[in-house]
């Protein structure tokens, strides 16, 4: 039995903000009134200074397991997210091979059950991620698929995404969508702009999303799909995104912390640290993407974790991987970027990285309550520290070295502390 003491207690879910004492037990909340000292608990954390909320939930992250462990695994991309408060991540299906078929899926789920936090996962829209043949959807979801996704291609064929989603419709799972129309990208990963121009590359041109998220969230209104719009990085696909929404779609969108944090110019400074798809594009695009999650026309915060090795990140640009990673700084680079310049408040912040996220795959999310899953998140939003070490076993992060507000001290699943720092 976990106590904790005086702790102001954030929950999106039912709108509390207050300072509380906490009882957990047997995996569950089982008081938010009764004073920690007298529950007869095992251990008692001092809340004095801190927060808790309800564990993050990232719904893209990318494990590499199977086939590409070298880069990360699912023990390792676990133990960074718990670093990071997540207790809930859902990878995506572009391993080696890809999850398109039952085997590789219980795979995934069968590893990931042995983490300490919850592992989910999409499997692919297509066979091979091809773009051409969808695959067994409704055999996928009674295996346990949360969604499906194609995350890393875009898929072209207008009728069968159309299929697609209506068969999403009617299993009642969300389709995930990168935007990238590969005809508007010369050289991925870095923006058609100047900083493109001062490395002599032409880059992908905002054209390449702004296309394609026009399309899909048509598709979307016209299908009645859950259609989620995937690390969102232009004030065009923004703006469909939110006409969208005003006719009704069910479209949702997602943004990573590096696409509201860090411009074009990023990559002139980091190099391929900061190459990724889709790229850093202009500030005017990194405001949209603000204005964005302002006003709700962004749902989620989510990372697109990209772990890849030191030696892939160290080639020439037009040679290495594309991706960062993000478990770890996420919450700290939200609360830096987005809470204490005033564009969304801690409780916002807290909706876009547990509460709809959870909304969009169904998960179970009945908040910070006596008889809820103890997953929480417990964390000094005004705490500054550096980023160094990871827990992931890629170091491919722009963040490295800089110092940002807002650390994790605490994360619990399932009402066991599986990070203390």
């Amino acid at each position: 039995m976990i106590g904790i003491r005086g702790i102001r207690v954030l929950d999106p879910a039912n709108g509390r903000d207050e300072v509380l004492d906490l009882v957990i037990a047997e995996g569950k909340i089982v008081s938010t009134d009764k004073p920690a000292k007298e529950a007869g608990c095992d251990r008692i954390l001092d809340g004095t200074g801190l927060t808790a909320a309800p564990g993050l939930v990232d719904v893209h992250v990318h494990f590499r397991d199977p086939g590409l462990t070298y880069k990360e695994d699912i023990e390792s991309g676990a133990r960074a997210a718990a670093c990071g408060g997540y207790t809930t991540v859902v990878c995506m299906a572009n391993t080696k091979p890809v999850i398109d078929n039952e085997e590789t899926l219980s795979y995934v789920l069968n590893k990931g059950r042995g983490t300490g936090i919850h592992v989910k996962s999409c499997a692919c829209v297509t066979k091979g991620m091809e773009g051409e043949v969808l695959t067994d959807m409704e055999g996928l979801c009674r295996r346990g698929a949360a969604g499906f996704t194609d995350d890393g291609r875009p898929i072209l064929n207008e009728e069968l995404l159309r299929e697609a989603m209506e068969e999403a419709a009617r299993l009642g799972v969300p389709i995930s969508l990168h935007e990238e129309h590969p005809a508007f990208v010369k050289d991925p990963g870095v923006n058609y702009g100047p900083a493109a121009g001062k490395l002599g590359l032409q880059g992908a041109s905002v054209r390449s999303e702004v296309c394609l998220a026009r399309r899909d969230c048509i598709l979307a209104e016209e299908t009645g799909a859950k259609v989620n719009i995937q690390h969102i990085s232009t004030e065009g696909a923004v703006q469909a995104v939110r006409q969208a929404k005003e006719k009704g779609a069910r479209v949702t969108a997602e943004a990573a912390p590096h696409h509201f944090t860090l411009t074009e110019e990023a990559v002139l400074t980091w190099g391929t640290l900061a190459k990724m798809n889709p790229p850093l594009r202009s500030e005017a695009d990194r405001q949209a993407v603000i204005r964005g999650l302002q006003d709700g026309t962004i749902d989620i915060i989510a990372t697109d974790h990209a772990p890849h090795s030191r030696e892939e990140k160290e080639c020439p640009f037009t040679q290495a991987p594309s991706g960062i990673i993000g478990l770890e700084t996420a919450l700290a680079l939200g609360i830096t970027e987005l809470v204490k310049p005033g564009h969304l408040t801690l409780m916002q912040l807290m909706e876009k990285m547990s509460c709809n996220p959870s909304l969009l795959y169904g998960f179970d999310y009945p908040g910070i309550v006596p008889g809820a899953p103890a997953d929480l998140v417990i964390f000094d939003e005004n705490e500054c520290w550096k980023v160094g070490k990871f827990a992931s076993k890629a170091v491919n992060s722009p963040f490295r070295g800089q110092v940002l507000q807002g650390k994790v001290h605490y994360t619990i699943c399932n009402g066991i502390i599986v990070y203390e720092g």
